[in-house]
C-alpha cells in the first residue's frame, strides 16, 4: 500500500473532507464487533482494510498536523481497531487466518527494502569470505572456528541423523533472528555485524567446497532448507535496520515514538517467520540429509522458491483489491 503524494495534505481542511468516510465507516465497523460474537471472514477483511488506511492517514498527520486534535483521534481511531484485530475481539482461527493471508504480507511489503538491504549485506559478506578463502585456503578455520579439517568430514558433518538436529537447527535460527530483529535497539549495527557475519561463514564454506570440487554437493545441501531459512531471517533483519534507520532518521516525530511504533510492528514481522523456521527446521532436519538424488533436493528448493513468490503474490493481490475497494 503505498502513501500518496504529501503535496495533497498540506491543508487539514482538505485531508480532513477526503477521508472522513474513511474514518466514519471504520467507526461503525467497530460498534459492529463490539456488539457480535463472531464475524466473518469477509468483515475481518473489511476491518483490516479500514485498519491500515487509517494507520496511514495517523503517520501523515503526526507529519504534518502533529499537533492537532484530528492527530489524537485517529492515533484513537487506530488504536481500537487494532485491539480489536489483535487482542481477542474477534475468533482466534479468524486472527490467524488474517495474519497470515494479508497483515504479515503487508508488513513483508512495506518493509521491503530494508529485507532487500539485508539480503544485500548477507551476500556482501559471503563475497568477503569467499575472496579471503580463495586467495588464502587457511582461512575458512578463522572464518569459520570449529569447522574440520578435511573434506570428507566436513560432509559428514551435514549428514547428522534428522531426529537429534530438526529442532536444534530451528531453535539455532530463530536465536540468530531474534538478535537480529532486537539489532535495531543498536542503530542496526548489531543486525549489519550479524548479517555480513552469517554471510562469511557461508561464502567461506561455499569456496572451499569449489576448491574441493564439490560445489554441486554443497549447494544440494544448502538451497533446500537455506531459501526459506534466509528469507526469514532477512525478514528479522530488515526489521531491525527499520528500526535503527528510524531512530537516527525519526523526521518529526520524537525518536522513542519511531523506535516503539516501529518495534511494535516489526514484533509481528518477527511472528510471521516462526512458520518459515518451522518448514526450514524440517527440510533441514529431514530432507537435506536423506540419502536421495541430488536433483530431488534442487527440486525441493525450486518449489520453496515458487511457494515464497505465490504466497506473497496472493496475499498482495488480495490487500491491494480490498485497498482499492
Amino acid at each position: 500500500m503505498s502513501i500518496p503524494e504529501p503535496s495533497a495534505y498540506t491543508n487539514m481542511q482538505t485531508f480532513h473532507k477526503t477521508h472522513r468516510a474513511d474514518w466514519d465507516n471504520l467507526e461503525q465497523t467497530l460498534k459492529a464487533f463490539r456488539g457480535a460474537k463472531s464475524c466473518t471472514p469477509a468483515q475481518l477483511d473489511d476491518l483490516h482494510t479500514l485498519y491500515l488506511k487509517v494507520s496511514q492517514h495517523v503517520s501523515i498527520c503526526q507529519t504534518y498536523f502533529p499537533q492537532s486534535q484530528l492527530t489524537g483521534y485517529l492515533n484513537d481511531l487506530a488504536t481500537r481497531a487494532h485491539n480489536t484485530l489483535y487482542r481477542g475481539q474477534v475468533s482466534s482461527s479468524n486472527q490467524i487466518k488474517q495474519f497470515f493471508a494479508h497483515t504479515f504480507i503487508d508488513l513483508f511489503w512495506e518493509r521491503r527494502f530494508f529485507i532487500g538491504l539485508a539480503a544485500l549485506l548477507f551476500i556482501f559478506g559471503g563475497l568477503i569470505g569467499y575472496l579471503m578463502v580463495y586467495n588464502q585456503p587457511d582461512s575458512l578455520q578463522t572464518l569459520v572456528p570449529g569447522i574440520p579439517n578435511d573434506p570428507e568430514t566436513l560432509r559428514e558433518g551435514m549428514l547428522v541423523p534428522a531426529a537429534t538436529m530438526s529442532s536444534s537447527i530451528m531453535t539455532n535460527n530463530i536465536q540468530v533472528a531474534m538478535l537480529a530483529f532486537a539489532g535495531g535497539a543498536t542503530l542496526g549495527l548489531l543486525t549489519i555485524y550479524l548479517m555480513i557475519y552469517n554471510g562469511i561463514s557461508v561464502g567461506a564454506l561455499a569456496c572451499y567446497f569449489w576448491q574441493q570440487g564439490a560445489s554441486y554437493e554443497f549447494w544440494a545441501y544448502i538451497v533446500p532448507h537455506g531459501i526459506i531459512e534466509l528469507t526469514a531471517i532477512f525478514i528479522a533483519g530488515g526489521a531491525g535496520l527499520l528500526m535503527g534507520y528510524k531512530v537516527l532518521v525519526p523526521g518529526t516525530a520524537p525518536r522513542s515514538h519511531q523506535f516503539i511504533t516501529q518495534a511494535g510492528q516489526s514484533c509481528f514481522l518477527l511472528l510471521g517467520t516462526i512458520p518459515l523456521f518451522i518448514v526450514a527446521g524440517i527440510i533441514e532436519g529431514f530432507i537435506t540429509p536423506a540419502p536421495i538424488p541430488l536433483e530431488v533436493k534442487y527440486m525441493v528448493a525450486i518449489l520453496t522458491v515458487f511457494a515464497l513468490m505465490l504466497y506473497v503474490a496472493l496475499g498482495r493481490k488480495k490487500s491491494t483489491k480490498n485497498v482499492m475497494n
